[in-house]
C-alpha cells in the first residue's frame, strides 16, 4: 500500500451568491496550480457547507488558499490546512 503525505485545505463557505461571477478567476487560479502538479483535486461538499482542495505540499496549499479569488471575493469566508496521510492500495 502506498502512503503519501498530502495537505488538505478546508474552506468555509461565505457568500455563495458571489460564486458564479467569480468562478472564471477561481477556475484560472486552480488551473494554474493543477498545471504545476501541486493541486491534485478540489471541490465543494454536497451540503454546500464548505469545500476542500488536496495539495502536494504545505507551501502549495497555503499559496493556493491565500490567493484564491473565491477567498478575496468572499465566496469563501476562511480556511485551514491539515496534513493528511493518503493511503492508496497497490494495484494487483
Amino acid at each position: 500500500m502506498g502512503n503519501s503525505v498530502r495537505y488538505v485545505v478546508f474552506y468555509d463557505s461565505g457568500d455563495l451568491s458571489l460564486a458564479a461571477e467569480n468562478f472564471p478567476a477561481h477556475r484560472a487560479w486552480y488551473g494554474e496550480f493543477m498545471a504545476r502538479g501541486v493541486l491534485l483535486s478540489l471541490g465543494p461538499f454536497t451540503d454546500r457547507a464548505g469545500s476542500m482542495a488536496i495539495c502536494t505540499t504545505r507551501e502549495a496549499a497555503e499559496e493556493f488558499a491565500a490567493g484564491d479569488p473565491f477567498l478575496r471575493a468572499g465566496v469563501v469566508s476562511g480556511y485551514h490546512v491539515r496534513e493528511w496521510h493518503e493511503a492508496t492500495p497497490d494495484p494487483g
